[in-house]
């Protein structure tokens, strides 16, 4: 009996000590299937506009959220596991899993945050039109599936692309992907070109 309790005891201790699983997280408000493809049915089709003018700063970005808190340290810690910060907010350890390519890193440094309709993007289908409080809007929103933390370089190669040329590698995201470009689209009533819509209608059709 007592060779049997030994044998056990350590089994139930390497279970109690296993990591926690990480767990991969999503922005806020993504639409079901259907309502997307009903938003997308709706979002006006027309060419994509000019770049003139465009400069980043025109979306001032990670503005302070809470605290010593910017967006892009809210985002992290959202969207990490784990996540401990320093009393400037900056993230110091944790996990994150980029659900674009499947990849998790443990350092914040490896992490960008998207922008899931690219600042430029949203300038050429119809945020040039817009007041500089309405692009900050944009660009820091935490409230719609405009922002997700993803791998650095992952981010750097989609630059402004929309879907009709960049999507991410994990084929089985196509369909979240979609659902969130599709919601932030038609909470700004942005434009989307023909291949756009194509490209977006053939993802959903992944769900």
């Amino acid at each position: 009996m007592k060779s049997t309790i030994f044998t056990i005891l350590p089994l139930v201790a390497l279970v109690s000590t296993a990591p926690a699983p990480l767990i991969a997280r999503s922005p806020p408000n993504i639409p079901s299937a259907s309502t997307a493809q009903a938003q997308l049915a709706d979002l006006r089709v027309a060419a994509q506009g000019s770049q003139t003018g465009y400069s980043r700063d025109l979306f001032p970005h990670w503005i302070t959220q809470s605290g010593t808190c910017n967006t892009r340290e809210t985002v992290l810690k959202r969207d990490g596991t784990g996540v401990v910060t320093d009393s400037a907010c900056t993230s110091t350890s944790g996990s994150w899993f980029s659900p674009y390519d499947g990849a998790t890193w443990s350092a914040a440094s490896d992490v960008d945050i998207d922008h899931v309709v690219p600042l430029s993007n949203a300038w050429k289908s119809g945020a040039a039109s817009w007041t500089t409080a309405r692009r900050q809007t944009f660009a820091n929103d935490l409230t719609n599936p405009q922002l997700i933390a993803v791998t650095d370089n992952v981010n750097q190669a989609k630059g402004d692309q929309g879907p009709e040329t960049w999507k991410p590698s994990e084929t089985s995201y196509y369909c979240t992907y979609a659902r969130m470009w599709i919601k932030v689209k038609s909470v700004y009533t942005l434009t989307v070109t023909s291949a756009e819509k194509s490209a977006l209608t053939s993802m959903l059709n992944s769900c």
